[in-house]
């Protein structure tokens, strides 16, 4: 064992690492490695890198992106597609029924895992004579009250990821998410029209187009888009009963139709109506 600052003394075949990253985590070290942005370890050619780990559902893309680089530093690389080097850390089941023999607790809650893990853990613990109603499968958020004489579930927090966003924390909502998505596959069209009072167009109406089409190479869209809101804009104000609200919704079906078929892609349409007092 020596410190990571005194391997550069040593030759490179007397020298064995074990390092964190076998799940391709972004910054872990043998991520770092396999980018050559760790500030004292670099992968070299002959380099022998055992990942004795299998990749978390979710995580392949990762460890095979760090794999991938391994291979491109001239590295060989051993991982459990090739041989079989991973050992679970995780207890199995006799080991689990010892644990629960030398403990033999009151109250017991399964943790770890998804719910499948725990329910498999709850009915391990019922084969050894612990009560179901004494055996407690919660989900992320549920309240466990435990005192001398009882335990029970009483209620529920919130739980789950918390977004944040600049000096904003947790004040990201789905909705805001699923407009942002939107935006980033489909763009904005902003439709503004000026009207007086009485209801009557007093200029062309303006399209905008963010992230949609680029208005330079498609005037003739854009042109179309106008002279479409153009007359959806006459249609329903002539109408007008229930104020802007019903007018911008018509505007927003009639241009989305067209757009959808002109397109296949569903921009977001945002209509502005002024209206300039008489």
């Amino acid at each position: 064992m020596l410190d990571i600052d005194k391997i550069q003394k040593l030759p490179d075949e007397q020298i064995v690492l074990i390092t964190t990253g076998s799940q391709g985590e972004p910054m872990s070290a043998l991520t770092r490695m396999a980018s050559a942005t760790h500030r004292k370890v670099g992968i070299e050619k002959g380099d022998l890198v055992i990942i004795s780990a299998s990749p978390i559902p979710g995580n392949e893309k990762y460890v095979s992106r760090v794999i991938n680089d391994l291979f491109k530093h001239g590295a060989d690389v051993i991982y459990e597609a090739l041989a079989e080097v991973h050992v679970s850390g995780h207890a199995r089941q006799e080991e689990l029924k010892l644990i629960h023999r030398l403990v033999r607790p009151r109250y017991f809650m399964p943790v770890h895992g998804e719910f499948r893990h725990l329910k498999q853990h709850a009915n391990l613990a019922q084969s050894l004579g612990m009560k179901e109603e004494d055996i407690f499968l919660m989900e992320n958020g549920d309240v466990l009250e435990l005192s001398h004489k009882s335990a029970q579930i009483t209620g529920s927090v919130q739980a789950g990821s918390i977004l944040i966003d600049g000096l904003g924390v947790g004040d990201v909502g789905n909705v805001v998410l699923k407009d942002r998505k939107h935006l980033s596959e489909d763009g904005l069209i902003v439709v503004v029209a000026t009207v007086n009072a009485e209801g009557k167009l007093l200029t062309e109406p303006e399209v905008i187009s963010r992230g949609f089409v680029y208005v330079k190479e498609s005037e003739t869209l854009i042109d179309e888009i106008r002279d479409l809101a153009k007359e959806s804009l006459n249609k329903h104000l002539a109408k007008r009963k229930n104020g802007y609200t019903t007018i911008k919704n018509g505007i927003k079906d009639d241009l989305g139709s067209y757009l959808y078929q002109k397109t296949k892609r569903k921009p977001m349409i945002l209509p502005v109506i002024i209206e300039i007092p008489s």
